[in-house]
């Protein structure tokens, strides 16, 4: 199953990331594929305001994993918000511990999954981001379960209203 939306604007990028962030919940892996200046951080930026974290999120290239307190009502979620832009092997995904953060108090932010794909669960969000510079971006949500259908009904509801 999929869903487009069109961002003429960070902005806009943002807005769709919160949007997504309030219906997410412990357990979420969201796989971010996209070139280089897509939109991935812009996303994950939005993502992270929507599930109320007052931090600066920023792009994990370099330390590969960062991870966020989410507070929330009923308990302590984490947000881990990893980039695997600069793994060579597949194998080096299990040594930084990717799989560690499968957890259901963890909503789980990969940039660059490709390397991964051997590791990923199949219960996941694949959001592939087309454009990069002044180009609108195209983001393309995919998912196998139904158990995203809803959720993504209500994120495209809420974009339609502004």
């Amino acid at each position: 199953m999929e869903y487009t939306f069109k961002s003429k604007s960070k902005e806009a990028t943002l807005k769709l990331g919160q949007s997504l962030g309030h219906v997410l919940k412990g357990g979420d892996i969201l796989c971010l594929a996209g070139d280089l200046g897509a939109g991935k951080t812009a996303l994950a930026q939005g993502i992270a305001a929507g599930l109320g974290i007052a931090a600066d999120v920023t792009s994990p290239t370099f330390t590969l994993i960062q991870e966020y307190t989410v507070p929330s009502q009923d308990s302590l979620l984490r947000l881990v918000h990893m980039d695997l832009y600069r793994l060579q092997h597949p194998e080096e995904v299990e040594v930084i511990g990717v799989e560690d953060a499968f957890q259901t108090d963890t909503i789980c932010l990969i940039e660059w999954p490709e390397i991964a794909e051997d590791y990923l669960p199949e219960d996941r969000l694949d959001i592939q981001i087309q454009g990069s510079g002044e180009d609108i971006r195209v983001f393309s949500f995919h998912y196998p379960k139904e158990s995203w259908q809803s959720r993504l009904e209500q994120v495209f509801s809420e974009q339609m209203k502004d």
